[in-house]
C-alpha cells in the first residue's frame, strides 16, 4: 500500500496542473485535472494521441462527477462503485477538450482502493487514461511505469494494479450498446 505522504503528493501535482501516473483496474493510467486545459493537452502530448477521441474521468463517489453530468440513470448507479465505464449526457459547459469529438462523456465511479483514494485526496474526479503511447500497449506495474514514462509525467504513485484482465467495458447509458468490450 501506498504512503499517505505519496498519495498526497500525486494529489498535489493533480491541484497544481501536473500529469501523474497511478494503477487502476487493469492498468497504470495518466491522470490530471480534467478541468485544466493545459493539463489535458500535455497528457495527450504524453500519449501522443489527438484530442478527438476523448478522455475517461474517474471519481471516488458519484458527488465527483456532479460538475460533468446533471442525470445519472439508476442502471448506471448500480455498477458503481466497479469497472464499468459509461457515456453520459454531459452537463453544459463540460470543456471540449474532455469528450473530444464525441457528444458523451465517458465516467466511472472506480472500487480501485488506490485510484480512488487518489481521486479524494485531490478532491475531485480526475482524467484516467491507460499510461501508454497511442496505441501501444499499457503499463501493468509501477518500475515498466516509471522506466518508460519518468521523463514524461511529473510523478508515478508506486501502486499495483487490480485484477481485471481487460480495460473496463464502455457502455453508452442511452443506448445499452457496448462501446468497448472489456
Amino acid at each position: 500500500m501506498v504512503t499517505t505522504g505519496r498519495l498526497i503528493q500525486a494529489a498535489r501535482i493533480i491541484k497544481n496542473g501536473g500529469v501523474v501516473a497511478y494503477a487502476t483496474e487493469y492498468c497504470f493510467g495518466f491522470g490530471c485535472d480534467p478541468m485544466n486545459r493545459s493539463a489535458v493537452l500535455r497528457l495527450l502530448r504524453i500519449k501522443r494521441r489527438t484530442s478527438d477521441k476523448g478522455l475517461i474521468l474517474i471519481a471516488a463517489d458519484v458527488d465527483q462527477l456532479d460538475s460533468y453530468v446533471d442525470n445519472i440513470p439508476a442502471p448506471v448507479l448500480a455498477t458503481w462503485p466497479g469497472p464499468h465505464t459509461w457515456l453520459l449526457a454531459p452537463r453544459a459547459g463540460v470543456p471540449g477538450w474532455i469528450m473530444g469529438k464525441h457528444p458523451r462523456i465517458a465516467v466511472r465511479v472506480t472500487a480501485h482502493p488506490q485510484a480512488a483514494a487518489l481521486c479524494r485526496a485531490a478532491g475531485m474526479a480526475i482524467i484516467s487514461t491507460s499510461a501508454n503511447h497511442s496505441s501501444g500497449a499499457p503499463t501493468r506495474s509501477y518500475r515498466e511505469t516509471l522506466r518508460r514514462f519518468k521523463g514524461e509525467v511529473d510523478y508515478v504513485l508506486p501502486g499495483m494494479v487490480g485484477d481485471a484482465s481487460a480495460p473496463t467495458p464502455i457502455r453508452d447509458a442511452a443506448s445499452g450498446e457496448l462501446i468497448r468490450l472489456g
